[in-house]
């Protein structure tokens, strides 16, 4: 994840309606003991293969299934696409959304690696609105302990999380700029952006 002070001033003045927006309507079917559960699993994974001692590439197909396991990248992909995706042929969208699950999970991969030799730690949770954010802490070998925030729904009865928000800067609100960007150089063509996003 790009984290620039830069991009982060822009990303933290998105408003909190556009990272919910669109939030199925049984998002909040599930309890807080529930969404804290699914991330201590999620952390468990993830502190498994930051200090597993594989190799980058070995460590990225890892996190890449922790992602197609925990998350809804489905919903990332086309809440970050926005109204592209709607109008985008089924053939289109498909390719967009299994490039952007490599996408996202070679990006986030690299920013867990990050934390080799370290450890991430389940703090609490609460609901907020439609959702509920779980709290962890990352540890890391010289560094100021940070937080990393997981927003958890259960959707047609899945519990997952949707959203990722590491020091402050929130995943979706900076994908949503990126993808945009990216999307605008390709004149709007999803097929063209997603077999760019597999070069990434």
């Amino acid at each position: 994840m790009d984290s620039k002070l830069s991009r982060r001033s822009l990303i933290v003045a998105v408003p909190a309606a556009l990272v919910v927006a669109n939030l199925p309507s049984n998002a909040v079917a599930l309890t807080v003991e529930e969404a804290r559960a699914l991330v201590d699993q999620v952390v468990g994974d993830v502190n498994r293969v930051i200090n597993s001692g594989k190799s980058e590439s070995a460590m990225i197909g890892d996190f890449e299934r922790i992602f197609a396991k925990y998350a809804d990248v489905t919903y990332i992909g086309l809440s970050v696409l926005g109204p592209a995706g709607r109008s985008a042929s089924a053939a289109d969208r498909s390719a967009y959304l299994k490039a952007f699950q490599g996408y996202i999970s070679r990006k986030y991969g690299r920013r867990f690696r990050e934390f080799i030799g370290g450890q991430i730690e389940v703090t609490g949770a609460r609901p907020l609105k439609s959702f509920f954010e779980v709290v962890s802490t990352a540890k890391l070998k010289g560094q100021a302990p940070f937080d990393l925030r997981w927003h958890v729904f259960d959707k047609n009865g899945k519990k997952q999380f949707f959203n990722l928000i590491i020091e402050g800067v929130n995943m979706l609100a900076a994908e949503r700029t990126e993808i945009g960007a990216m999307l605008d150089k390709r004149k709007g063509d999803v097929g063209a952006l997603a077999a760019d996003l597999t070069r990434i």
